[in-house]
């Protein structure tokens, strides 16, 4: 039978990506976490987790489990304020995953001021390099850009446009550059995250009112400087090494203020709009919602725009 110290660990486990991270969350000792975890196995008679290249991974029953633990805790901590009868607004507590660069400038500020307007409510940001492959366990997971996993429910914050950039020296020299197979010839700065083909970019060209007015065309890049964090990528650009696809959450207030400017502006890449993953087993709790409505809030004006 499953203590309820199992249980915290496993939840601890499903939003974090090693056992060091899951012994920081519980105050113990990664070689404690380990051996409790095994002894979890040796009762439940099954493998909860493997060990991989960067951490852990959770097994399709590991994953299991860790849901039925959360939904369990849930309940047990949400005890006192049903018992009462006392109204101690949105409490319990909520686990968001975020991309390291957005979850720093955006997701961060958001959750402290979620904290100050509930102050029952205890959160858990953890920003990760890929939020999807370690959102097990996790109450929102945020995305940028579309996401074709069909255990989420995505929920529209904010849009945001991928805008292929330079320092304004480097774009100068590329201002005679009018398709983008010509692109071919410039040295590409590769953000590599997510294990997506990252040196193949599709361009759509439109008019002034934005209806497309060609096919798209598909090219791939080449450069030899790479990186999977994307500050670093755009910071190289800003230092005139190439060319870079960043978001516009992130250049475009640099290139309001003439640190960037853009390549080829005719010609668009497709779209990576803010999204709001939630599961999909069980309807939105009283946190997520909380969540959800503070992040509309936070993005209307979207700042990047304002």
């Amino acid at each position: 039978m499953l203590q309820l110290e199992d249980m915290q660990l496993l939840r601890a486990l499903g939003v974090s990506q090693s056992l060091a991270a899951a012994a920081r969350l519980l105050d113990l000792t990664p070689p404690a976490v380990t051996v409790r975890l095994q002894r979890i196995e040796e009762r439940m008679a099954v493998r909860l987790a493997t060990r991989a290249a960067r951490g852990i991974s959770l097994t399709d029953e590991g994953q299991r489990l860790v849901q039925e633990a959360i939904e369990i805790l849930e309940r047990i901590e949400s005890i006192p304020s049903r018992v009462s009868g006392e109204s101690h607004g949105v409490s319990g507590h909520l686990r968001v995953v975020a991309p390291f660069g957005f979850g720093r400038a955006y997701i961060a500020p958001l959750v402290r001021d979620l904290r100050r307007s509930h102050p029952h409510l205890t959160i858990s940001l953890i920003l990760v390099e890929s939020p999807l492959a370690a959102a097990s366990g996790a109450d929102v997971a945020i995305s940028i850009g579309q996401v074709k996993a069909s255990s989420w429910i995505g929920h529209f914050l904010a849009p945001n446009e991928r805008i292929l950039c330079a320092s304004p020296a480097l774009a100068r020299g590329l201002s005679k550059l009018k398709h983008p197979s010509e692109l071919s010839r410039c040295e590409y700065l590769t953000l590599r995250e997510n294990d997506e083909d990252v040196t193949r970019l599709r361009f759509i060209q439109l008019d002034a009112a934005g209806r497309r007015v060609s096919k798209p065309v598909t090219v791939r890049l080449n450069g030899a400087l790479s990186s999977n964090d994307g500050t670093v990528v755009r910071d190289w650009a800003l230092d005139g090494l190439g060319v870079a696809a960043r978001s516009e959450w992130d250049c475009a207030q640099l290139i309001a203020r003439g640190k960037l400017s853009r390549v080829l502006p005719a010609w668009h890449l497709e779209p990576a709009p803010v999204m709001a993953l939630v599961p999909t087993r069980h309807g939105l709790t009283i946190r997520q919602r909380a969540f959800l409505d503070a992040a509309k809030r936070a993005f209307d004006p979207i700042p990047w725009r304002n």
